[in-house]
């Protein structure tokens, strides 16, 4: 079984204004330190992302590339979660990301972001999972504690 790095935040603002920040990667660069990210438009199903992290990835320099595609794209409605999926596609690491968004009360909501990933290679994906997860739930801490405070300022009058 892999190692999977969850973590679970309140944010405020509307569930519909938490997807918005957190679903749409164009955003994730603000958040997550030392990365740049290109996208081919807004979030929707097929879309595709391609996030570089390296101490200059921000200015153009080299790094690690994290490839993406969104399998899923159902924002929240009615009551109901958001779920968005983006697949890691390589070179360097494939798996899942989740982002699932759910309301709580209207001027709130619940966001559970998890990673589930693993490096491309000869090593077992078990053991170069368990050598990410930690790495990512540090990363995922950061990225929402950065993000509320966007949803924060958004949701002001």
């Amino acid at each position: 079984m892999e190692r999977e790095a969850v973590v679970t935040r309140r944010m405020p603002g509307s569930a519909q204004q938490v997807w918005d920040a957190v679903t749409d990667a164009r955003n994730h660069a603000r958040w997550i330190p030392m990365t740049r990210v290109r996208t081919d438009g807004p979030p929707r199903v097929g879309g595709r992302i391609e996030a570089v992290s390296g101490p200059g990835a921000r200015h153009g320099g080299p790094g690690v590339v994290d490839r993406m595609r969104i399998d899923r794209y159902d924002p929240p409605e009615a009551g109901r979660p958001g779920i968005a999926v983006y697949r890691k596609v390589g070179p360097v690491m494939h798996g899942s990301a989740t982002i699932v968004v759910v309301p709580d009360g209207p001027h709130g909501a619940v966001v559970r972001w998890s990673e589930r990933v693993h490096l491309v290679g000869p090593l077992p994906h078990a053991w170069t999972a368990a050598l990410l997860a930690p790495v990512f739930d540090a990363m995922l801490r950061l990225a929402l504690s950065r993000a509320a405070r966007t949803t924060d300022r958004r949701s002001q009058p």
